[in-house]
């Protein structure tokens, strides 16, 4: 049961961008078609779930002090993997539209999170599953809210013409002022949902503790113990 919640954790109760808000820049950059955002997420989710692999199992090995440049170092590893499997091997627009983004993987909040606060005080069975299951969740908002920009603005899902007598194309979802809108339109719904299924259980919703950008302490290259911060 703990293995399955492991993994479904992140499509859902810990979602990262609906619930823990982190990896809002590309969520908000590249998800102006739902290919983007498909082939943004899988790449994060490669590199999350390798990365956490590696990381569990060298964690006993790895002094605190040095800790966070040897996990940027695994990560870098993976993203430079999946940055050539692309180049080689997607469709050059998709490669060329994620750009940038790819590389920025190495210093994504979701993947330095889960490494810090979940994959390096877990058994790689563990890690693997969570590094999968907050990938797919983040692919999943990715290629929601792509789906949704896609569509608004052009009328099209995965470039595939839905609506056929859609020929001016509104601008506003595909910028960024409408991505911020979008977004905001989903967390306020992911937000409704989970309050109204902790009201009919007689509960108080509260976000998940622990696991995001407040609690990590991944930014924290200092000992405590030799009173530096």
């Amino acid at each position: 049961m703990s293995l399955l919640k492991d993994f479904t954790k992140g499509l859902w109760k810990e979602n990262p961008v609906l619930v823990l808000v982190l990896g809002t820049c590309p969520t908000l950059a590249v998800t102006s078609s739902a290919t983007n955002g498909l082939g943004m997420g899988l790449a994060t989710t490669f590199v999350l779930v390798c990365s956490n692999v590696v990381i569990s199992i060298i964690a006993g090995i790895v002094p605190k002090k040095i800790r966070i440049p040897v996990y940027i170092v695994v990560i870098a590893t993976f993203v430079t993997i999946i940055d050539l499997l692309m180049k080689a091997y997607s469709p050059p627009e998709l490669y060329n539209a994620l750009g940038i983004f790819i590389s920025l993987i190495v210093v994504n909040c979701i993947v330095l999170g889960r490494a810090e606060a979940f994959a390096s005080k877990n058994n790689p069975v563990r890690s693997f599953l969570d590094g999968l299951g907050m990938g797919l969740g983040f692919t999943l908002t990715l290629t929601m809210t792509g789906i949704i920009r896609e569509f608004l603005s052009t009328g099209s899902m995965f470039e595939v013409k839905v609506i056929t007598g859609w020929t001016v194309d509104f601008l506003l979802p595909s910028s960024a002022p409408g991505a911020f809108i979008i977004v905001g339109v989903l967390l306020a719904g992911m937000n409704y949902l989970n309050l109204r299924r902790a009201v009919k259980q007689g509960k108080v919703y509260v976000p998940p503790q622990g696991m995001d950008c407040r609690h990590c302490h991944i930014c924290d290259f200092g000992d405590k113990t030799d009173g530096r911060n």
